[in-house]
């Protein structure tokens, strides 16, 4: 038996269905990949997958060499894994995720095309596939968390200075900063010094309120870089508005290793990619 297929179709099918995958497990891992890695490794995976189609063998023989490799190589190419067990992890969500999109984009068509016989031929196509393909990635990408908290490593980056603190990804964070509106941080005095130490000439004015004070000013200040590692995951965030809290942020009997030095604004997990307005020097206040 002999089947006729078309590489242009079929990677296209496939780069976006990967597409659909990459973006839900990118959203369940607060969004820790960017647009440009999301799309090259959506192509990755559509490219290895068709590779073992240019070989003799039998299709599932095909499917297999092809599918395996290339979701490696797809996770790979999005992400910043960090260690074994992230990756697995990643595996696993991807799995997950190709299972329930595959069963249901099956049961889906099936129905469809019984219930709708004149669009049988149109939803077997490639746009019908990749239409009801999106409908259900649709109906699972809003399917979010609303006021999670969790807990986090962030590596700060000041010219040659590292520090690495724990942070917690605080939903009741909404700081921003007045001029551009981009999200900020508040991190605690100690490591703001270890940072900045002397070399403190500009700030920025962040305006908040809390309970038990109805209004004040935060000292704010522009990070070059901020790293956040997220269950195993990487996530790059540049010129980040750092704002420096009037209290300590942790306290008590931990260890000091355990203790959360950073409370990070949700809004940078969702726009950290981007980087921040440029803003000229004249508008900033002089300490």
């Amino acid at each position: 038996m002999y089947y006729e297929l078309y590489v242009d179709s079929l990677f296209l099918v496939n780069f976006c269905m990967n597409l659909y995958l990459l973006l839900l497990i990118n959203e369940r891992t607060h969004r820790t990949a960017t647009r440009l890695r999301l799309i090259l490794g959506a192509a990755a995976g559509a490219i290895l997958f068709l590779l073992p189609f240019f070989y003799n063998g039998s299709a599932g023989t095909k499917i297999i060499l092809g599918a395996i490799p290339g979701a490696c190589v797809m996770l790979v190419c999005t992400f910043r894994v960090r260690s074994v067990r992230a990756f697995i992890k990643l595996f696993e969500m991807l799995l997950f995720y190709s299972l329930l999109m595959g069963g249901s984009l099956l049961f889906l068509i099936r129905y469809l095309s019984r219930i709708l016989p004149a669009f049988q031929g149109y939803l077997t196509g490639i746009f019908g596939i990749m239409g009801v393909g999106a409908v259900i990635f649709l109906l699972l990408f809003y399917r979010r968390e609303k006021g999670e908290e969790k807990l986090c490593v962030a590596t700060l980056v000041r010219g040659k200075k590292r520090v690495r603190v724990v942070a917690l990804l605080d939903s009741g964070n909404s700081l921003t900063e007045p001029v551009s509106g981009k999200p900020v941080s508040v991190l605690d005095q100690e490591v703001f010094d270890k940072l900045w130490g002397e070399d403190v000439m500009y700030y920025r004015a962040i305006p908040y309120h809390s309970i038990g004070k109805e209004k004040g000013i935060l000292k704010g200040y522009l990070l070059p870089e901020l790293r956040l590692e997220i269950d195993g995951v990487v996530k790059v965030c540049r010129e980040v508005y750092i704002a420096v809290g009037e209290e300590t942020i942790s306290s008590g009997t931990q260890d000091e290793e355990s203790k959360v030095r950073m409370i990070l604004n949700p809004l940078l997990i969702r726009d950290g990619d981007r980087k921040c307005q440029k803003i000229k020097i004249k508008s900033e206040v002089s300490e």
